[in-house]
C-alpha cells in the first residue's frame, strides 16, 4: 500500500512540475512568496519535497530520513531523558 501512495505521490509531484502555472493561479500568491521568488517557485519547492517524501514512503525510508532532520531539531522526540531547548 506503500508503494501505491508513493507512486501516486511521483505522478502528483511531476503533473505540479508540469502545469505548475495552473497550480499556481488555483492557490494564489501571498507577500511571502514573493521574497522566495514567487508562487510558481513555491510549487517548484512543494514538488521536490512531495517527491522526497513520496520516494522515501515507497521504499520504507520514511523513518530515517525524518529521524535523520527532526532528531537535531527535537532531540526529546526520539531520546526520553533529553530535555527540551
Amino acid at each position: 500500500m506503500n508503494f501505491l501512495f508513493g507512486l501516486i505521490g511521483i505522478v502528483v509531484s511531476i503533473l505540479m512540475l508540469k502545469y505548475r502555472e495552473r497550480f499556481g493561479d488555483l492557490f494564489g500568491e501571498a507577500e511571502w512568496m514573493q521574497k522566495i521568488g514567487g508562487i510558481y517557485l513555491v510549487v517548484v519547492y512543494a514538488a521536490i519535497i512531495i517527491f522526497i517524501i513520496s520516494f522515501s514512503v515507497m521504499f520504507g525510508l520514511s523513518g530515517p530520513i525524518i529521524e535523520f532532520f527532526i532528531k537535531p531539531v527535537m532531540p526529546w522526540v526520539f531520546d526520553q531523558g533529553a530535555t527540551p531547548l
